[in-house]
């Protein structure tokens, strides 16, 4: 079946170009759009998406919020959200990531990025790709942990194994390359990643990396 994506952006001439590389797709079908937030809600309701592509800056409801509440307890469906972003950053992407977004995509990217991205994360991973993602942390290194204050109790209840994954996995890594990192299987990975985000209280990569960044386990710039 089809994935199901659901077009948001106040820009209707970026729709339809959108549209236009989407439906050349055989396995991506455009169901609707939306030109702000509260039609997002309304969309996502009536035509229940597999991927929210999501516009930050938009009227009446931006994407952040629409976001949380797409993504939240009580959600309609099980839409995935997947946040557009300028070639700058916007300084909301970090919100939207913590809203629950499953990753982010420059609005400038190659148009087999973007059919790329959207088939990640309906698949259910997240779409943190690490040149864009070292950009945000530069972008927001100042208001990051600066790695000198106390870890939180809640990391210690990982393995060693465990911290590692996550350290990769904030770094961007997919599964593949981390277990190519650390010699094991992807399937092992996996394993890791599940148990990572069921201690954590995580939904996803995405809430993981940002903890990991947060709570001063990863700093900008760190290999």
């Amino acid at each position: 079946m089809a994935i199901r994506v659901l077009l948001v952006d106040d820009q209707p001439l970026l729709r339809t170009g959108f549209r236009m590389i989407l439906e050349a797709e055989q396995d991506l079908a455009v169901v609707g759009e939306a030109g702000d937030g509260l039609q997002a809600l309304d969309q996502v309701r009536a035509l229940q998406p597999d991927v929210v592509l999501m516009d930050i800056r938009m009227p009446r409801m931006d994407g952040v919020e629409a976001t949380r509440q797409i993504t939240g307890p009580g959600r309609d469906g099980p839409a995935k959200v997947l946040v557009l972003t300028t070639f700058d950053l916007d300084e909301y992407v970090v919100e939207a990531l913590r809203a629950g977004a499953s990753g982010f995509l420059l609005k400038d990217a190659p148009a087999n990025e973007l059919v790329q991205a959207i088939r990640v994360v309906a698949a259910g991973e997240a779409m943190l790709a690490p040149s864009i993602t070292r950009r945000l942390l530069d972008k927001y290194a100042s208001h990051l942990p600066s790695g000198d204050e106390p870890v939180p109790d809640t990391l210690h209840t990982l393995t060693e194994r465990e911290v590692e994954v996550l350290k990769l996995v904030a770094r961007g890594l997919s599964n593949a390359e981390v277990a190519a990192d650390l010699f094991v299987s992807e399937t092992t990975v996996k394993t890791h990643v599940g148990h990572v985000l069921t201690k954590l209280g995580l939904r996803d990569r995405v809430q993981a990396a940002v903890y990991a960044y947060e709570s001063g386990l990863v700093r900008p710039g760190a290999q």
